[in-house]
């Protein structure tokens, strides 16, 4: 990340500091559409050679219209009513079933519920998909939300009924280590909530989703704020939002930034969010790159070659990562031995909620040990810069990158240039600092170049994986 001289940049797959395995270069810039290769007409080679006089098309569509203008044209009217009706008919069996029927779908299957099948403690989907993001954390302040398959939204929990012994076991459920729970605290009501979910103490408590009663007003006046685990803490002070170039980092300043290596190499960056989990991009560890005991995590230095070792047990793609367009560019790291939070160095970013405010221009900050001038080599120290958000809407005008971006992308950096990821950096943090914590807004994702004009650097949209997160970490605990 260097403020003058844009490095080169791609995250086309598995970026070696040296290429380990073979001696071809992976070096090609990223194209979100394909483009044939230098001196080839794009036209296929091979077009079958029929004169207009033999075009089997134009014959057929002449047999058609001598056909329907014949004696026989009553009939094609009427069989062209008849098709009508029958598109007609299959076009409103299927608005019934995929607007009413099909409200709810069940992860990447076909399936679908109702809504009222939704969280009602019974599993529909063929992997419970519908059963497994039930409760959750709704904005800045963590407010803990179940969802009610009878009103089919979400509630906020009322402090009314509420005990200290359903915090642990509630972000157990939700997928966390219950060793990291940090406790709960009180928020007060807002005037735009008209209805509530409390614990329903005649009943035994299992899961809050199937353990509560929903209400249309709550007496105490508080909701419950859950925080499953002390995150987002840092030295770092978000006080710029301007252009501030690459810098180095200092102790403690990026303390969820990790370091992901084969065979001692920096591959990519990577975020911690639990004790257990990584999160990283999916175009890091696909295709021979998935298997995890290639990998090792190392955590808690700023140098490239420092930190404590980590190995990892478990990696994670989204099943829907496109290696073209780069669409849901995620994954995830479990470890074999859950980190230690003791030291100002490792410590855990906040995963963001439902509802978080992020806008555009906000203020965000990289990181990462990637390549800090065109051609040059990976940095040995951990290097940060301060970027603002894009919209999507300006990201995809046809001078920046022309449609490319997807709702599972999001953009950040300067139209002008100037400061970006680079190749290196894939998989690592794009943080923003609100209400006194920092939070993970997007893994390294992909860029045309590094730091160009009207090219700036794409990021994988964590808030919208959220519920698959949880649904991995619940998986596998």
């Amino acid at each position: 990340m260097h403020p003058n001289t844009p490095p080169f940049y791609d995250n086309n797959g598995y970026q070696p500091e040296q290429n380990i395995y073979d001696n071809r270069s992976p070096y090609n810039i990223y194209q979100p559409y394909p483009i044939p290769p230098p001196n080839v007409s794009p036209v296929p080679q091979y077009l079958p050679q029929v004169t207009p006089h033999q075009s089997v098309a134009a014959d057929q569509h002449a047999k058609s219209k001598t056909w329907c203008s014949s004696r026989r044209h009553k009939i094609c009217i009427v069989a062209a009513i008849l098709i009508l009706a029958a598109a007609i008919i299959i076009a409103a069996v299927l608005c019934w079933y995929f607007l009413i029927r099909c409200q709810k779908k069940c992860g990447t299957s076909s399936t679908c519920v109702q809504s009222s099948q939704w969280c009602d403690g019974t599993v529909d989907c063929p992997n419970g998909e519908d059963e497994t993001y039930c409760v959750r954390l709704y904005g800045k302040g963590f407010v803990l939300q179940a969802y009610s398959p009878k009103r089919s939204e979400w509630l906020s929990v009322c402090f009314d009924d509420w005990n200290s012994v359903y915090g642990p076991m509630v972000c157990q459920s939700m997928g966390y280590n219950r060793f990291s729970y940090y406790g709960y605290f009180l928020e007060s009501v807002t005037s735009d909530l008209n209805a509530f979910a409390s614990v329903n103490t005649s009943v035994s408590f299992n899961k809050l989703y199937t353990s509560i009663r929903t209400r249309d007003f709550c007496p105490s006046g508080r909701v419950i704020s859950l925080r499953c685990i002390d995150c987002g803490q840092s030295t770092k002070q978000a006080t710029s939002s301007r252009i501030v170039g690459g810098t180095a980092a200092k102790s403690g300043d990026w303390p969820w930034q990790v370091s992901l290596q084969i065979a001692q190499s920096h591959v990519c960056g990577g975020s911690i969010v639990t004790p257990d989990w990584i999160v990283t991009a999916a175009h890091c560890v696909e295709g021979k790159y998935a298997s995890a005991r290639l990998w090792t995590v190392y955590a808690g230095s700023l140098l490239k070659s420092g930190g404590l070792a980590y190995y990892v047990d478990r990696v994670i793609s989204h099943p829907n990562y496109d290696t073209e367009t780069k669409a849901n560019d995620i994954a995830l790291m479990k470890l074999q031995t859950s980190l230690s939070f003791t030291s100002n160095n490792i410590k855990p970013v906040c995963l963001p909620n439902a509802g978080m405010p992020w806008a555009e221009t906000q203020s965000c900050w990289i990181s990462g040990w990637g390549y800090t001038y065109q051609g040059g080599s990976t940095s040995s120290v951990l290097m940060a810069a301060n970027i603002p958000l894009i919209s999507s809407a300006v990201c995809n005008t046809p001078s920046v990158y022309n449609g490319a971006i997807t709702s599972t992308m999001i953009c950040a950096g300067y139209l002008s240039g100037g400061v970006d990821t680079c190749q290196g950096d894939s998989g690592g943090p794009l943080v923003t600092k609100t209400n006194d914590l920092w939070w993970l807004v997007g893994d390294t994702s992909w860029g045309a170049g590094c730091a160009q004009r009207n090219k700036p650097g794409v990021y994988g949209n964590v808030t919208v994986f959220m519920e698959w997160i949880y649904n991995q970490m619940q998986t596998y605990t």
